[in-house]
């Protein structure tokens, strides 16, 4: 049983209407995951990437994600993975204060490093902004969308970009019909 939670790729673009400005593909009535599908097909990765950041709950985009980096990066160094480790934390124990201490850690972190993104998603899942407003629903998505962009932007073999690529959009497909287990 599918557990997608978008019954077209329109309506995903309708609930998060920044997607229109970052996905260059003109949404359609397809179902999201076959519409993906075709994003791939066409190479393109960007905008796939994107859709995933969306398509996917708060918790299955933070894991997601955090397994891209690791797809690109390999091992990482333990004093560059602090965003890492945080994200995934949270992810294996979604509480308040696994939440919070990643917001704290992405705060204070660089922009430039997608390890703080990571962090951020993590930590944008919920709670309050310093504005003591709720973090709006799409913020997880934006930021874990930074951290694999950026991710991508500075992998060095540009020829195994498309299989890695291809490779993490199957997981998002995967985590879209049957969740974290």
């Amino acid at each position: 049983m599918s557990r997608v939670r978008f019954a077209t790729a329109q309506a995903l673009f309708d609930t998060f209407p920044e997607t229109y400005k970052n996905i260059s593909a003109k949404p359609t009535d397809q179902f999201p995951i076959d519409f993906l599908k075709d994003l791939v097909s066409q190479s393109k990765f960007e905008d796939a990437v994107t859709f995933c950041c969306f398509l996917l709950p708060r918790r299955e985009a933070v894991w997601w994600a955090c397994g891209c980096i690791r797809t690109f990066l390999g091992d990482i160094p333990q004093s560059q993975a602090a965003g890492l480790l945080a994200a995934e934390a949270w992810v294996y124990n979604p509480d308040e204060q696994h939440r919070a201490a990643a917001a704290e850690l992405g705060a204070k972190s660089d922009s430039n490093d997608p390890m703080t993104w990571l962090a951020l998603g993590a930590g944008w899942s919920g709670g309050m902004l310093m504005s003591q407003a709720p973090v709006p629903p799409f913020m997880t998505a934006r930021a874990v969308r930074i951290a694999i962009l950026l991710t991508v932007r500075f992998f060095r073999k540009k020829d195994e970009l498309p299989p890695r690529l291809k490779a993490c959009i199957a997981d998002a497909i995967g985590l879209a019909e049957k969740g974290l287990s």
